[in-house]
């Protein structure tokens, strides 16, 4: 016999399924006319898929890079800039927000989002070799600047035809800088629906017989471990360590669960005065802007799988996780690292990393 809440789940999964499939085909259909060189019937693709998705990060990537092939620069700068307001995590924007600003003029600007986008992720090469470029850029207009206050100045000289040599194929001498051309954010995973039970749980197995009072070994002191809140991943460490191994995880679940109250006190009360947020903003930017996402979404849940703590010293430890983000409007999960200080009998959050 079928049960109905069985046929229920199995539907709702279908109905789910279908809507992602859906979304896919759209995105990959968006793909196909960008590869094409059909930039007006990809981005009018992007634009109708976005009416349902407006915070799909895909989407909203090759939207940018669309309009930075029209030459909509004005736009493809808000639309990059956007992302990584909302997803500072992803290196992608920042490059080519880099490579946007760096064809204005703006190299200073160009140099902050590519160091932006390595600290982010430290192994994106594509970021690490446009700045390389763009430090190649300031060096020639110093170099060229040098002799011109100093005429005897021969070595400068030297240096800036080196440069001028090394972008020698293009007209104007400038660095070709690389484009993120190819979205890479993360799309969000199918949902899933929880198994129904069909079968009455079983019986746990009777205790085994206690050994004889005079044989049995003493209990150990009562812990804060002993409280029954989730363990950490702790292979081989001393019984001080997996306590504290204990009380950085159950910190750090409060942080989510602070999080999907969308008790923005309580969230921001995780980190510490040292916490360095990413993408280089200072705390009060930083601050306003977790109040704006933290307190005002909707039907938010975040959730920590598979732990794993490593002390660089006993006041600080490095936790690696997943995280797993759940909305009304976005569903995605990805690997992260947090590093948190001691602060008296609580540890703080003093900085956030996406693992690739």
């Amino acid at each position: 016999m079928i049960h109905s809440s069985s046929l229920l789940a199995s539907a709702i999964l279908a109905l789910l399924c279908a809507i992602t499939v859906h979304a896919a085909d759209d995105y990959q259909e968006a793909r196909r006319l960008h590869a094409q060189g059909n930039l007006t019937g990809a981005l009018e693709r992007v634009e109708a898929q976005l009416a349902r998705q407006p915070r799909d990060a895909r989407l909203r990537f090759l939207k940018g890079v669309i309009l930075s092939e029209q030459g909509r620069q004005p736009e493809a700068i808000r639309v990059f800039t956007a992302l990584t307001e909302d997803f500072p995590e992803l290196p992608e924007p920042y490059n080519n927000l880099a490579v946007l600003y760096a064809a204005q003029g703006q190299d200073e600007k160009a140099r902050r989002a590519l160091e932006t986008a390595i600290r982010t992720h430290p192994s994106y090469a594509t970021a690490h070799e446009n700045l390389g470029d763009i430090y190649a850029k300031m060096a020639r207009e110093a170099y060229d600047k040098a002799p011109q206050l100093d005429s005897s100045n021969s070595t400068a000289r030297v240096k800036l035809a080196l440069i001028k040599d090394l972008f020698s194929q293009r007209p104007d001498g400038s660095p070709p800088l690389v484009r993120s051309t190819v979205p890479e954010p993360p799309s969000p995973p199918v949902p899933s629906v929880p198994a129904v039970a069909t079968a009455a749980p079983q019986r746990p197995p009777a205790p085994a017989e206690p050994p004889p009072a005079a044989t049995r070994p003493a209990p150990p002191p009562a812990t804060a471990a002993a409280a029954g809140r989730p363990g950490a991943d702790r292979q081989g460490g001393s019984r001080g360590e997996d306590d504290a191994a204990d009380d950085v995880v159950q910190a750090l679940q409060g942080w989510a669960r602070a999080w999907s109250a969308g008790d923005v006190k309580q969230y921001l009360g995780h980190y510490a005065p040292g916490f360095r947020p990413p993408g280089g903003q200072s705390r009060t930017a930083w601050e306003a802007s977790r109040r704006e996402r933290v307190g005002k979404g909707k039907g938010i849940s975040v959730q920590i799988q598979s732990p794993k703590v490593t002390f660089a010293r006993p006041e600080e430890a490095v936790v690696t996780f997943r995280q797993i983000y759940r909305s009304a409007s976005l569903n995605t999960s990805g690997r992260k690292r947090v590093t948190m200080t001691r602060s008296g009998s609580r540890w703080l959050i003093l900085k956030e990393e996406v693992v690739r």
